[in-house]
């Protein structure tokens, strides 16, 4: 039987034509190492132009490892990250944070679709410091959240507001931050709402392998290329990382790509036979769905799986087509 990985994750995918294209037009020549070539400077300046900022930019393999090495950079080893108990940093990066920063703690925090409730927040900053625990001193976000939901500027400063009174650097970890774009999210307000450090994903929004790590407070940017090259994440032809976000941020398909990936959302949540658990404001769908029929559909050689509140989720991606679509609820509709 061949599965189906067409709403398993945006991960799953193949790269766009765009990003592509650009990876092989780099791919031309002879060029200098190490994050020194033009088509990362070209990169880097797109980046800034996308969040209009002036902000370090560097690329990087994966969002685990721009994450952990965002947060080892917010964090010394005896302090601790505040975080959605269900966001990537605590339940999908086997520790990496912890690792890279030598230590450095998780506080998990609840909310309603991955979003952080701010008055937990609020709560864990205001416990006493104690030499018995490790107290916060970053604060991580996601958006697009991790159930596909979009904060809003208002929604984010709610947040990072408090954590910065607090003591407390911000980190945003935008692995599907082209889909919250593509929602309605400004992402030239980030570096405005106080955010020290941002991941702009490329994977997910279809480039092969490469996370963009935007370095708003330069002050932390020092030796930080030491930091990736130990961590084996500044390699000597870095312009193959870089190129992807060429191609997509010149074409304008870094978001429009996205809105495509929202739509195919909707349509399968406007579809939907199933309860639709979380609202659908970027690509996933969440549904709810007994183990029997999970099992059914998944012996039919789809590959979907239950999420971490115990909702299956439908992931959308900028390939996924109106047809794939319809196939699937069709399938959906039969098993109901």
């Amino acid at each position: 039987m061949n599965l189906r990985y067409d709403f398993a994750s945006d991960n799953s995918a193949s790269a766009a034509p765009e990003a592509m294209a650009a990876l092989a037009h780099a791919n031309g020549g002879f060029a200098a190492g190490y994050g020194a070539d033009e088509t990362t400077r070209q990169a880097a300046d797109l980046v800034r132009t996308l969040l209009d900022a002036d902000a370090e930019i560097r690329f990087v393999a994966s969002g685990t490892a721009a994450n952990a090495l965002a947060l080892a950079t917010l964090c010394r080893p005896f302090e601790a990250v505040l975080a959605h108990e269900h966001a990537h940093v605590c339940t999908d990066e086997t520790g990496a944070p912890g690792f890279f920063g030598h230590g450095l703690g998780l506080i998990p925090l609840p909310g309603v679709s991955g979003r952080i409730d701010p008055a937990a927040l609020g709560a864990a900053l205001e416990r006493p410091e104690v030499s018995h625990r490790q107290s916060p001193a970053a604060l991580s976000l996601a958006n697009a959240t991790e159930y596909g939901a979009v904060y809003t500027p208002d929604q984010l400063a709610a947040l990072t507001a408090p954590a910065r009174s607090g003591g407390c650097r911000v980190h945003l970890d935008g692995a599907r931050l082209a889909n919250a774009a593509a929602a309605g999210f400004d992402l030239k307000q980030i570096g405005r709402l106080g955010v020290d450090v941002a991941v702009i994903g490329g994977t997910k929004a279809g480039m092969p392998p490469t996370e963009a790590i935007a370095i708003f407070d330069r002050d932390l940017a020092g030796r930080f290329d030491a930091r990736l090259k130990q961590a084996g994440q500044l390699p000597s032809k870095g312009r193959f990382y870089a190129a992807p976000f060429v191609g997509m941020l010149q074409t304008g398909a870094f978001v429009t790509r996205a809105a495509h990936a929202n739509a195919m959302a909707r349509r399968l949540a406007a579809a939907q036979p199933f309860p639709v658990t979380h609202p659908v404001e970027a690509n996933a769908v969440f549904v709810q769905m007994d183990e029997a029929r999970l099992q059914r559909l998944q012996a039919l050689g789809w590959a979907v799986y239950r999420f971490l509140d115990g909702s299956v989720r439908f992931m959308c991606s900028w390939a996924t087509t109106a047809e794939a679509v319809d196939e699937f609820t069709a399938t959906l509709c039969d098993l109901a």
